[in-house]
């Protein structure tokens, strides 16, 4: 069984940073892109990144472009993202998701996520 379990959201203070872990099991996870997306109270899904499979290319929506930073380790099958100079518009929902496939999308159709973690950034 897929299942994908998001920790290291937190309250944080604009400017602050936080690393967001993945941990995948129930896939190859060597084997598929895989997708960060966000969703804050009262609006939809969003895309933020996205890795390749061999972890060479990311890509990222371009509020986050400079300030995030996606990586993986597929021998831990681990993904993870780190969140520098936080706003507080970056409070959301955060979820580690994959669609079963090697393309690199900004799509956040036909998704499979986890249960997601809480970044909420205020002073």
């Amino acid at each position: 069984e897929l299942q994908l379990v998001e920790s290291g959201g937190d309250l944080v203070q604009p400017g602050g940073s936080l690393r967001l872990s993945c941990a995948a099991s129930g896939l190859t996870f060597s084997s598929f892109a895989m997708y960060w997306v966000r969703q804050a109270p009262g609006k939809e899904l969003e895309w933020v990144s996205t890795i390749d499979p061999s972890g060479s290319i990311p890509i990222y929506t371009n509020s986050v472009r400079g300030r995030f930073t996606i990586s993986r380790d597929n021998a831990k099958n681990m993904l993870y993202l780190q969140l520098n100079s936080l706003k507080p518009e970056d409070t959301a929902m955060y979820y580690c998701a994959t669609r079963g496939d090697r393309v690199i999308t900004s799509s956040t159709s036909y998704l499979y996520r986890g249960r997601g973690t809480q970044v909420t950034v205020s002073s």
